[in-house]
Parts: structure tokens; sequence; C-alpha cells
């Protein structure tokens, strides 16, 4: 493909796993046009990021603490770029090779209507168990191309993708208007499902493979489905024409028989008691607004959110 691709990752205070990330992409088979680094900024360490301009030829574009949001952070990124594809990751995705690119790219190649691919996430070599099997769950070793037409049978899943790792078509994310400019989480999902909605077609590309996985405590989960919760409270337009708790009880089965045919008994009670946490936070996320602010805050990951 003879195209143009821009690379945005927001970050916010890097370690070592953006080094990493950045050296991974100087390797790519195809390279980005540009890297475009837009930096939460922390009083005092403004200049935490300048070894990667040196080193990597990266841009550096500051964000205020309290300007930075899941979707207008991102859509500024966008309004950064004149590429044909977006591409976005996180600061601790690293690429698992160096076809990252050159796999979403041509993704793209199976049918015209596909508007946004995303890549595999596989847990790191220090991810739990548990972490491991969620995500061969979510990221299985197979090409699935999704739209409309699968919205009754996939439910939630027809328009789940992550900003993790994928790839935007620049035409048609400004012909739906770019991400949505306020949400606490779930940008990407929101974007998919006007995709699809608009007849388009998400792809998630299994060759395209990123090292991405975190070892959450239980209030950690708790917290982070909490905002999720809250993302799918506000966009009840999105997230209540389909079911969403049906997919987690089908996630917490599928990965219980698995810990047992493993003989992984230990580690059972340690997915019965993160699922409670996940879906305890996510269903009071859900009834925010029923809940005192000062305990709202106390449930969030993301204070800065809410002031």
């Amino acid at each position: 493909m003879n195209v143009s691709l821009d690379l945005i990752i927001p970050v916010y205070l890097p370690d070592q796993k953006l080094d990493v990330l950045l050296e991974r992409i100087r390797k790519q088979s195809i390279q980005p046009q540009r890297i475009l680094l837009l930096n939460t900024t922390v009083s005092g360490k403004e200049d935490i990021v300048t070894p990667y301009i040196e080193k990597y030829g990266v841009e550096v574009f500051p964000i205020a603490p309290e300007e930075y949001d899941h979707g207008a952070t991102r859509a500024y990124g966008a309004s950064l770029s004149d590429a044909d594809y977006l591409m976005y990751m996180t600061q601790d995705a690293v690429p698992a090779d160096s076809h990252l690119i050159a796999s979403l790219l041509k993704g793209f190649e199976e049918q015209e209507t596909i508007s946004l691919c995303y890549a595999r996430q596989l847990a790191g070599k220090h991810g739990d168990i548990l972490e491991k099997y969620t995500r061969e769950f979510n990221y299985p070793d197979k090409d699935i191309v999704k739209g409309k037409e699968d919205l009754e049978t996939m439910g939630i899943k027809a328009f789940f993708c992550s900003d993790a790792c994928a790839v935007y078509k620049r035409s048609v994310y400004d012909e739906l208007g770019g991400f949505v400019k306020k949400t606490i989480f779930a940008e990407d999902a929101i974007m998919a499902y006007h995709m699809i909605m608009a007849g388009y077609h998400i792809k998630y590309v299994k060759d395209a493979k990123v090292v991405h996985s975190h070892n959450y405590t239980y209030i950690q989960q708790f917290k982070r489905n909490f905002d999720v919760g809250v993302a799918h409270s506000q966009y009840k337009e999105i997230f209540g024409t389909v079911q969403s708790v049906p997919e987690g009880v089908k996630l917490v089965k599928e990965t219980a028989s698995q810990m047992w045919k493993d003989k992984k008994y230990l580690e059972l009670m340690d997915l019965f008691f993160a699922s409670g946490f996940k879906f305890l936070g996510y269903k009071l996320g859900c009834h925010y607004k029923r809940l005192p602010e000062s305990l709202v805050l106390k449930m969030t990951s993301f204070k800065a959110y809410w002031k």
C-alpha cells in the first residue's frame, strides 16, 4: 500500500516500555510518516519526554492534566496529522515483531468497507495467569471482520476494539466526526460503533501483535470497571442497545473451564474474586448518578475527569 500513516501515542510519565516501543517501531518494515507523543504534563517533569525527541525524532505536544480526555486528546492528535491512516497506541503496548504496521495496513485490503483494524494483545512474560487467559479470550488466534450485521449475534463484541494498538482509515474517521470529545473510557468502542452503524466494518488482525497486559489488583479492577460502567451509562444510545454482562459471564465461564482443564485450581479463586470486583465496579459505575460525588471520586480511577 502506497499510503501515509502517522503514529499517535498519548503518554503520561512514560517509563522504559515507551523506549522499547519506539525502538521496535524504528525496526518496522513499514515506517510511520510521523510519531506524535501527546504528553500529559506533570509539574517539574515537563522534560521527561525530551530524550525521546533526540533519540527517535518524535514530535511532542503538551497536554495540561485538566485537559486530558480519552476522546478529546486522541481527537487532538488526529487534528495534527494529515496522514491517510491514523495509528494509535498506548505507551505500554510493545510491538511483538517488525511487521505490526504492515499487518494492520494489510487488514484494510480484505474489503473496501474496512475502516478500522486493531491488533492482537499478548500477555507479557510477567503477566499473571488470569491476564493470560483473559487476553486469549478477547484476542483469539483468528481474524475477525465485524459489521452491523453482527450486532444481533455478537452483541457488544461487534464493536469491541482497543486503542492500545489500532489503525483508523482517515477518510472514514473524518466523515463520521472523529472521536467523541468527552468520555472517561471506551472512545475506541464508541468510534467503532459509529463506523459499523454507518455501514463500515472493523477488523481484528491476529498477525498484528503487541505485548500489552497488566497485573491489576482487585481495587484497580474495581475502579477500572467503575469507569467502564460510567461510560456505558453516559452513552446509553450505544451501550444500551446491546448487553455487556453476558459477555463478561462468558469470559468467566470459559476462563474457569480452561483453568480447570489446566489444573490451575488455586488460580480459580483469583478469577472469582477478580470477577466479583469487576462486576461490582461496573454496576456501580452504571448507576454513578445516584451516588454522592465524594463516593464517585473514591471509586473512579480517573479523578481529573470529574473536575
